[in-house]
């Protein structure tokens, strides 16, 4: 049989080795809260590239200092964490792994306590957290009232996000993700139940999307030839809120404008009651594909072998992104090639625990030009 899943695609002119590929997943693991990823992170991330994803995605990775979820988060704006970044990107180039960046700004939803702070809400200035900042001054249940940006505001966070994105060229990154979903900054501009401007940021679905399509079109032009990825909530599950429609509309734009892919997830902006069940957000992913003509990974428990390559064998989305899968097991994707019969590019390192002929990995990247 030959594995629709394991079968090598093409993303912004890269050829990935095939399409099933690892999900941002935070860690809230910077302990200095300094933005610059740790030992952590190179564990962490190197045990994902070695472990066969056509494709492995950092955390959400802050723009600036503010955009950052919580104090403990990763960031790509100074040239330190630069450095700290091509460690781990070429640990994962060295065992074939082709990486990319997730680049992201919380907006309302920054400032906030790790998992594992023991405390919830907004953590105040005194005890290292900062001002947030919004398309409108509503405030995300829970979290202190933020900002409203104005245009200046807005401006700054396009460069922001050009920035980051050469200096994740400079770091070593094979492709780039814009983080507009989750009800982070450019997914609350999108959304009308967080964006009730009245300038040309709002309002109308184009002004809401202005902001996501000028970051496209910023990050394009500082990073010409990267594979550009956009996460979108595909919707906010509330009739008020942010739909699938929009999202493929959107999309279409997004892709005129330089994008390359799209990855489909949901909610995460409002409150809101979601049919969590296996594969729940596949159906929002096929949707985007079918109504925009755009490729598409889908996510959200996709949990085995056989379902994943149902997924992608079934035309509903054009990869499949893991997470928690991931975490249980680094080497998921192994499995997954050797439970479908593919080729199965194990480490030489690990091959004697392959349980069907394997491909070690040579030092030479997947994917490279």
């Amino acid at each position: 049989m030959t594995s629709s899943l394991f079968s090598p695609i093409e993303v912004g002119g890269l050829t990935l080795p095939n399409r099933l590929w690892i999900a941002p997943m935070c860690q809230y693991s910077v302990e200095d809260e300094d933005g610059v990823p740790t030992a952590w992170h190179l564990v962490h991330l190197g045990s994902l590239a070695r472990g066969g994803a056509g494709l492995v995605l950092t955390e959400a990775t802050a723009v600036s200092p503010e955009g950052r979820i919580s104090p403990q988060d990763t960031g790509i704006w100074n040239g330190e964490q630069v450095a700290a970044w091509s460690r781990i990107i070429d640990f994962a180039h060295g065992v074939g792994a082709v990486i990319g960046v997730q680049l992201a700004h919380a907006g309302r939803k920054a400032s906030t306590y790790s998992p594992f702070a023991g405390a919830t809400g907004t953590v105040p200035v005194a005890d290292g957290g900062w001002s947030t900042v919004a398309p409108s001054a509503i405030a995300f249940p829970g979290y202190d009232e933020p900002r409203a940006l104005d245009e200046a505001g807005i401006g700054e966070v396009v460069d922001d996000f050009a920035a980051a994105a050469r200096r994740a060229i400079e770091a070593g990154f094979d492709a780039l993700e814009l983080h507009a979903a989750h009800g982070y900054l450019l997914h609350q501009f999108l959304s009308p139940l967080s964006n009730t401007r009245t300038d040309a940021y709002g309002g109308s679905l184009e002004n809401r999307a202005r902001l996501l399509l000028d970051v496209v079109r910023a990050v394009r032009a500082a990073a010409p030839r990267t594979p550009l990825l956009v996460r979108f909530s595909g919707t906010d599950w509330r009739d008020d809120g942010w739909t699938v429609e929009e999202t493929a509309t959107v999309a279409g734009w997004a892709r005129a404008a330089g994008a390359d892919f799209f990855d489909v997830s949901s909610g995460g902006n409002a409150a809101a009651e979601i049919p969590v069940a296996p594969g729940y957000q596949v159906p929002l992913a096929e949707a985007v594909k079918r109504l925009a003509g755009v490729p598409v990974s889908a996510v959200g428990l996709i949990t085995t072998a056989e379902q994943a390559e149902a997924v992608v064998s079934g035309g509903h989305a054009d990869a499949v992104m893991i997470a928690r899968a991931a975490l249980r097991n680094p080497h998921f994707p192994l499995d997954a090639a050797e439970a479908l019969g593919a080729p199965a590019p194990w480490p030489p390192q690990y091959v004697r625990a392959a349980r069907r002929g394997a491909e070690p990995v040579s030092g030479l990247r997947a994917g490279q030009r």
